[in-house]
Formats: structure tokens, sequence, C-alpha cells
């Protein structure tokens, strides 16, 4: 085995070589922009737009310089992801198993990012927005497996192709409440460098909905930090999205000095992970309420200068979906070879539940991170990952105090589960969207990720990440599996 895994690396090292190359060589000629993954599985973006770079400065964060105080936006980033992971036990699989053999993946996501300010009134701002994507490439196993699966840019339906598709288009309007101006981060979601400090914002079209709630600036980019589904979003949160990550919606949110709110209403996935989205919001939609606390999390104990957060998330999902017990109770009644949750599925069926996100600078260098969630778990998990509760915990340190400021080692803990309906209907043999190993000795899937991102040049940034997990697909007699990956991304 020790033999194997040798020699699959030193593949993994040549191909990643290989790989790359044209695209460093590409990277450092004059050319134009390029560019979730799906985020899906998508994230907020890698890059402040904002920030103008200096063509003579190689330590700026993007390829290409940017218009700082411009009507118009122009942007885009490529990422890389190459997978593999060893041979590992497993006395049995299904046909949704993570594959036992050694296996190694490639995926490639590329947006472009496009915006237009039609008012540039900061009181009563209005953008245009619009992003063009191409999502290629495969994950270890199909992308199946795993509750936290280990590649956020990979979408769950490999046979949609790389085709570029519109990922969002939307419409962005500020109404401001006072006169006095705060800073504001330019970027492809909003253009303003200013905007009133008590305001209400409106973003309405096609989108994905982490873009602006369970946002976390130490988990939340899969381009530029962790990489596992469930370390860069709340994988209890099923949030309403096709199979790529996105949707229609409505996203109000009202900001003031330190604290948020937001409300959003976007469109269900007419089945489990599909690609095809129920326009009839009295039978499917997806509800979610945020409120957001701006604020040090401890205290006098902390410099005052010391940034912290609290964000609160609860949800409600209406959708075509059925009951793991249902579904248990018809195959152990003699239906079937068995149980199948569509053969129980009803109209309007609810789901719900609760996230909990926090975030805190301790030192001027290191920054704590952490997610809670939890929902109902009867009805079958619909549209982002099989998971009822979670709890994670991280961090990460900058590479100030090795004079690179733009690199990041990065370290954090991730432990999913399912509640004992969701759990009988794998062991019975039961299929989810993304588990089933045809049988169920049940444990929590912990996940272990670690990374270190490297600035390399301007805008082009490298990766090493290593994810360890221990009872895969909740499987006791699974595992554990080291999933090894080498990350190149580039904003432009």
């Amino acid at each position: 085995m020790t033999r194997n895994l040798n020699r699959s690396c030193l593949l993994v090292g040549a191909y990643i070589l290989w790989l790359l190359a044209p695209l460093i060589l590409a990277a450092q000629a004059p050319s134009a922009t390029d560019t979730q993954a799906p985020q899906i599985d998508a994230p907020a973006p890698s890059v402040e737009a904002d920030k103008s770079t200096d063509p003579d400065d190689d330590t700026t964060p993007t390829m290409f310089p940017h218009w700082k105080d411009s009507r118009f936006l122009i942007g885009g980033q490529a990422n890389i992801i190459f997978q593999a992971h060893g041979p590992f036990h497993s006395p049995y699989q299904g046909p949704n198993s993570l594959l036992p053999r050694g296996e190694y993946k490639t995926s490639l996501l590329g947006t472009l990012y496009l915006a237009a300010q039609a008012i540039r009134n900061p009181k009563f701002a209005m953008d245009g927005l619009f992003d063009l994507e191409s999502a290629g490439g495969r994950g270890d196993s199909e992308a199946l497996g795993l509750a936290g699966f280990t590649n956020l840019d990979v979408v769950r339906n490999p046979n949609l192709g790389s085709t570029p598709y519109m990922a969002r288009a939307q419409v962005h309007q500020t109404i401001g409440f006072t006169d006095k101006m705060v800073p504001n981060t330019r970027t492809q979601f909003s253009l303003a460098t200013e905007v009133p400090e008590r305001r209400l914002e409106f973003h309405v079209g096609k989108m994905s909905l982490p873009d602006f709630l369970d946002i976390n600036s130490i988990g939340s980019d899969s381009h530029l930090q962790f990489m596992n589904w469930t370390v860069d979003n709340n994988g209890a949160w099923d949030y309403a999205a096709d199979t790529r990550g996105y949707t229609y919606g409505v996203v109000s949110e009202y900001d003031d000095k330190v604290w948020s709110a937001r409300y959003a209403l976007a469109l269900m996935p007419t089945v489990a992970n599909g690609i095809d989205l129920d326009w009839a919001l009295r039978r499917a939609s997806g509800q979610n309420w945020e409120f957001e606390l701006r604020k040090s999390l401890l205290g006098s104990l902390q410099p005052a200068e010391r940034k912290g957060a609290l964000r609160i998330l609860s949800y409600v999902n209406h959708a075509d979906m059925g009951l793991y017990r249902d579904a248990n109770k018809e195959f152990l009644a003699g239906v079937g070879t068995r149980p199948v949750i569509q053969n129980v599925e009803k109209f309007s069926e609810v789901k719900y539940g609760f996230t909990l996100n926090f975030e805190q600078e301790l030192t001027e260098n290191i920054r704590m991170f952490g997610r809670f969630g939890w929902n109902e778990g009867q009805h079958e998990s619909f549209a982002y990952t099989e998971v009822d509760q979670t709890v994670e915990f991280g961090g990460d340190y900058s590479g100030r105090r090795w004079s690179r400021p733009n690199d990041k080692v990065g370290l954090a803990f991730v432990s999913n589960a399912i509640k004992k309906d969701h759990q009988e209907y794998l062991k019975l043999g039961g299929l989810g969207f993304l588990l089933g190993d045809g049988n169920l000795n049940y444990a929590r899937e912990d996940i272990l990720e670690s990374y270190y991102n490297m600035h390399a040049w301007r805008g082009l940034y490298y990766a090493l990440d290593l994810q360890f997990i221990d009872h895969p697909g909740y499987n006791k007699d699974r595992g554990p599996v080291l999933v090894e990956s080498v990350r190149m991304h580039v904003d432009f």
C-alpha cells in the first residue's frame, strides 16, 4: 500500500505541474480577463474588487488593474483543484459510496464578473450584476459518499458538462436613511465605495444564497480558504438551490452601525438536488431570516480594535419532500427491495432549521470561527447536503509573521450527524442524493481540514490542503480516509 501511495503522489505532482504550467505562462502575458464553484456551490467573492493594482507590484491581489471609482466592474477568477485519496478500509460499498480504491480527480471553475452602476448617488445607488460561469471536471467518486464532501467547486451532476451558464443576474438597490456615509468594500455584488450608515438593500434575480447569508470571513471562501462543503457552509442549512447551487429570489437587508437583519425568499428545486426550479411559490419556496451583530465577542478581554461577529439564521423550506419514516415503513411492510424516499413525497411539506455562526479576532494574526446547525431531520435532505446537525470550530493564522501578509494557514474541525429515521433509511439500503453504502453502522462523520494558501505573484495563489475523514458517510465500518489536494487560484 505504501508503494502505491508513493507512486500516486509522484503521479499527482507530475500531473499538477503539467496542468498548471501553461496557465502560469499565460498569466504572465498581458491578456484580458477570464474566470464553484458552484457555489455551490459558490461562495462569497475571493478578492475585494475595489483594490486597484499597481502593474509593477507583485504583491497586489489581482492579476490586472481594476477601475477603483468607475461606473463599471470587470473581473474574473479561475480555480483549479486536484484532489486524491488512497485506498481505505471498506468491507462493503453501495451505489453512492466513496470508492475505497485510490482515485484522483481535477475540477476547474471559471467565472466572469460584470457589473455596472445605473444610479451612482450613494443614498439611492442601483447596480446591475451579471456573472458567466463554467464548471468542469469531476470530484472523487462523482461527489458521492460524503456528507461533508471535500471539494466545494464540484457540481454534483457531472453530466451537466462544462458549457458556460448564467450564474448570477441581479439588480441591487440601496435606499439610504441617513446622510452619514461609511466606507464600503467594492465587490461584484455592490459597486459603491461608500454607503449610508443606515440603509436598506435589495438583491433581486438569480443568485446563490451563501453570497449573502451564513457568511464568515474565515470559513466561507473555497478559493482562498477551506475546501470542504461543511466547513465553508453550514451543512445543516438546506438552502434553496439547484444542482449548481443557484436559485432565483430576493434578498432584503437592513444595515445599521453594528447590526444587520436579512430576509431571503427563493425558489426550491422540483426534485432533490435537481437542476430545475419550481416557480409555484404557493407550494414550494425557501424562506430565510438572519440577524448579524458586529461586535467583539470577548468584551473587555480583548482590545477594542479586535473585531468579532455573531450571526443567527433560521430557515423554512416548502417543497415536494418525503419523510424518511414513511419510506422505512413502506419498505418494512414489503414494498420494494429497499426504501425509496421519492415514493412517499408530498407537495408543500415543511422542513426547518436553525444555525449559528461566529468569528473573532484574537490577535493581529490569529482569528477563530465556529458554526452550529440543526434541522428537524425527518424530511429528506433536499438541496445542499445530507446533514441534520453540525458542529464546527477552526481558525486561521496570517503570514505577516514571516513577511508574507497574503499567505494564510487554516485549521478546522467539523462533526456532522443525521437523525434516527435518516440513519435507519440508509441502514435498510435507501439512497439519498449523496449517500448510500447499502448498509450503515452509524457514527458521526468527523472531518479535520488544514491548508496553507500561498500568494505566489499578484493574483496567483497556490494551496496545499489535507482532509482527514473518520466514518465517511456516517459509516463506522468504512474509513478513515485521507484526502490530499493542490489548488491553483487566479484573480483577474
